[in-house]
């Protein structure tokens, strides 16, 4: 079978490297992307790869972290990740990551083991059978909580807006549809969610207001909020940022991967306390 392989990371030429040699000596369907949130997740939805290889090089802790936007991906599908590093990239990914497993491979990459194990992939992929070889150590992040569903409430008066947000989180998030302030208070009073997309223009009570009162209520005051907004209303959108403190805001319509990256960046700053 023809592998299609996805490869990332900020060791540009090593990732480079290594999509030449995929095609010219495997033949393999290879697809290079940036490490950055958004394309990786877009990437990894539109292209469906088999194998995901890291280059890591000169990371920190937010690059590592970039990474964990294909965690979802990842579970979803029976997807091969393989990290390219040295031994501090080594620790620092696996102090960082989310990803519950990996397989690495050290610096400088060793054609013969990458290859060696790309064709044991295919072969367990035609076999569904697992395979392993002494050339790479595997890593399995025990630090990492189950991965659960989070709660997304949305709120906003259009209806066919609700069907579209609900249609392109819903694959990843639980997702609660409300059309007015009033109805996520009564929402709110009886279960806590994750996070609140909140439209900014709605009739009787607008965004803001909605979003000053959740503030002002303690047991709703920690929910990161994010604001909708049509674009004429973006420069009032951005004069609010500074006195309501929501967590951003995002234009509609929005693609998938940027209000996925959104919510995921806003869930993070809330578990690291920022």
């Amino acid at each position: 079978m023809e592998l299609k392989v996805l490869v990332t990371g900020r060791n540009r030429k090593i990732a480079q490297d290594i999509c030449e040699h995929l095609q010219a000596d495997r033949g393999y369907m290879t697809v290079k992307c940036d490490a950055n949130k958004t394309m990786l997740f877009d990437l990894m939805l539109a292209e469906l790869p088999k194998v995901v290889i890291i280059c890591l090089g000169d990371e920190t802790a937010d690059s590592i972290q970039a990474y964990n936007v294909m965690r979802s991906a990842l579970m979803q599908g029976n997807i091969t990740t393989i990290v390219v590093s040295d031994e501090a990239d080594e620790k620092l990914f696996m102090k960082y990551t989310e990803l519950e497993r990996a397989l690495f491979l050290s610096r400088p990459v060793s054609l013969f083991a990458l290859y060696e194990k790309l064709s044991e992939i295919e072969k367990r992929l035609e076999e569904e059978k697992d395979t392993s070889s002494s050339a790479f150590r595997e890593f399995v992040n025990e630090s990492v909580p189950e991965l659960h569903r989070r709660e997304i409430l949305v709120v906003d008066d259009d209806t066919e807006q609700l069907y579209h947000i609900k249609e392109q989180l819903k694959e990843f998030f639980d997702v609660t549809c409300v059309k007015t302030g009033e109805a996520a208070f009564r929402y709110l009073a009886k279960k806590k969610c994750d996070l609140i997309l909140l439209d900014y223009m709605m009739p009787v009570m607008d965004g803001p207001e909605v979003l000053r009162r959740i503030r002002e209520t303690r047991d709703w005051s920690d929910i990161p909020i994010m604001f909708l907004t049509g674009v004429t209303e973006k420069k009032n959108v951005i004069q609010a940022l500074t006195e309501l403190r929501p967590q951003g805001y995002l234009v509609k319509p929005s693609k998938r991967s940027e209000i996925v990256a959104k919510i995921i960046d806003a869930l993070e700053e809330k578990e690291n306390g920022n």
